[in-house]
Parts: structure tokens; C-alpha cells; sequence
């Protein structure tokens, strides 16, 4: 079993504590900002692939107390990394909270990020390279006070990127929160839908994709598990190729109707309808 962490945005914990359950999680924990769980590998990718709400699925690593910069590179360094890295693959690290040593977030990637690079070549393997615009593995570290928690970003972008928005309108909603106003809005998939002030149309599109079984991920280019070691490639085409299926299905055996009103924009060309 996987231990894994969903982060979410505040308020949201508990609609995706029982989405994740849905989806066959156990041993569910619900925390500010998000829920921590756990799942065989199938479950990693269809929490993935089907959760509407949770914006990173994480798999913690391991913590350290941080009471100086040797703490934090000696801690991330205890982290087997050649186990976790496939060869070639390329990361890059974010690195959030400070503390009275560490008072740079760019400071403390960079000893993360040498803590990384030292454990492969102290090994005389060859160093992975530094990708910070896209990675084939991220690499997330939260410092609060004297404890480092440390991850590996499962999700890559955002899982609020769905795929079928090519840029983002003005000031559009993100389409995790438009997937929870729908959830909690009492609508019922089969009943018509009203959006008077649609924008870009992200609610109608959220509604649309749960109303016809349509996973949230299915269209997706990239993903943090692509440079993972223990990425199962098989169960993920499952995975992958079971969403198709239910797509498919769920458009054509829906049928309602779908009403927007608003100002044009510029981002509604990229909506899919």
C-alpha cells in the first residue's frame, strides 16, 4: 500500500475525503489543505485520473528536523533517490516555508537540489539534469518551523490543467473549484443546467464531464509519475483505457441540455462544448 497525500483548497477536505473513498481509498485522514490516504498502485492513478477536486496527488518521502542547511541536505539525502528517479529523467524542486536557517526558498531548493544530484553521483551514477519548466519528476519540500516534509509530485502540473483548455480566459475559476460548486450545488446529471454568467463556461464544462462519466484527467498530455522508477506503465494504460471506455458510454447515453449566458471572452474559443 501506497501512502499518499491529495491537497486540495481550504474547505474542500471533507467532499474529497468521500471522492477519494469512492474511489476506493482507505484509511483517510483529513488535514488542513487537504487528505492523507492510502492505495494499492491502481488506486495511485485513478485518484489521478478521476479525482475533480484534489489539485496534487503527492507521495511523501520522508521528514527532517532542519535546524541548519547541512540538516536539510543530510535529510533529503537519507532519501534513497536511485530507487525513485528512472535513468535519465530530469526533476526540478519546489521548496516552500522558511525558517530562521532557512530564509530563501531559492536557497533551499538549491541544497535540495544538491542533495539530489550528490546521492547519484557519490554512487558513480550519472547526475540527473535540472529541468524547471518541465520535469519529468518534481520534487516538493514544505518547511514548517524546524520539520521539512518532502514529496514526490505525482500530479506534474496542476490537476486543475484538465487538458482541454488550451489558456486560460480572465480571471477564469479553476476548474477544481467549479467541479466542487457543481458537486455541492444540488444539480442532478439528466436535469437542465444554467450558467447566467458563464464566462469561459468552466462550470458548465465540469458539470458536462461528470454528468457523462468523462474523467477529469482523461485528456492530459503529462504527468510527474512519467521519470518515477516504480511507475507501472501496464496498470496505467489499464487505468487509462477504463476512463476511455466510460467516456464513450457516458456520452451516449446522456442527454440534457446545457445553458450559458455571459460576455464573450477570449478564452471561450479554447472551451469544449
Amino acid at each position: 500500500m501506497n501512502s499518499l497525500f491529495a491537497s486540495t483548497a481550504r474547505g474542500l477536505e471533507e467532499l474529497l475525503k468521500t471522492e477519494l473513498e469512492n474511489l476506493g481509498a482507505v484509511e483517510c485522514q483529513v488535514v488542513q489543505g487537504g487528505v492523507h490516504f492510502k492505495g494499492d498502485t491502481r488506486l495511485v492513478y485513478q485518484s489521478l485520473m478521476w479525482s475533480r477536486l484534489a489539485s496534487r496527488i503527492m507521495l511523501p518521502l520522508g521528514e527532517c528536523k532542519v535546524y541548519s542547511d547541512l540538516d536539510l541536505y543530510l535529510g533529503v539525502q537519507a532519501i534513497n533517490w536511485t530507487e525513485m528517479f528512472n535513468p535519465g529523467a530530469t526533476f526540478a524542486v519546489h521548496f516552500s516555508g522558511l525558517n530562521d536557517t532557512i530564509r530563501n526558498s531559492q536557497y533551499g531548493a538549491m541544497k535540495v537540489k544538491d542533495a539530489i544530484v550528490d546521492a547519484f553521483t557519490r554512487k558513480n551514477l550519472p547526475r540527473p539534469n535540472v529541468d524547471r519548466d518541465a520535469p519529468d519528476i518534481r520534487v516538493n519540500v514544505w518547511l514548517h518551523k524546524e520539520t521539512a516534509s518532502i514529496a514526490l509530485d505525482l500530479s506534474g502540473d496542476g490537476l486543475h490543467l484538465r487538458g482541454y483548455r488550451d489558456r486560460a480566459g480572465i480571471a477564469p475559476i479553476k476548474e477544481t473549484l467549479a467541479a466542487a460548486i457543481v458537486m455541492r450545488s444540488g444539480w442532478q446529471p439528466g436535469t437542465p443546467l444554467l450558467d447566467p454568467m458563464c464566462g469561459s463556461g468552466t462550470l458548465l464544462i465540469e458539470a458536462a464531464m461528470l454528468a457523462t462519466d468523462r474523467a477529469p484527467g482523461l485528456h492530459r498530455g503529462r504527468w510527474g509519475f512519467s521519470g518515477w522508477a516504480q511507475h507501472d506503465e501496464a496498470i496505467w494504460q489499464e487505468v487509462k483505457a477504463e476512463a476511455q471506455t466510460r467516456a464513450r458510454k457516458g456520452l451516449a447515453e446522456y442527454s440534457s441540455h446545457f445553458l450559458r449566458f455571459g460576455q464573450r471572452r477570449t478564452g471561450d474559443s479554447t472551451c469544449a462544448h
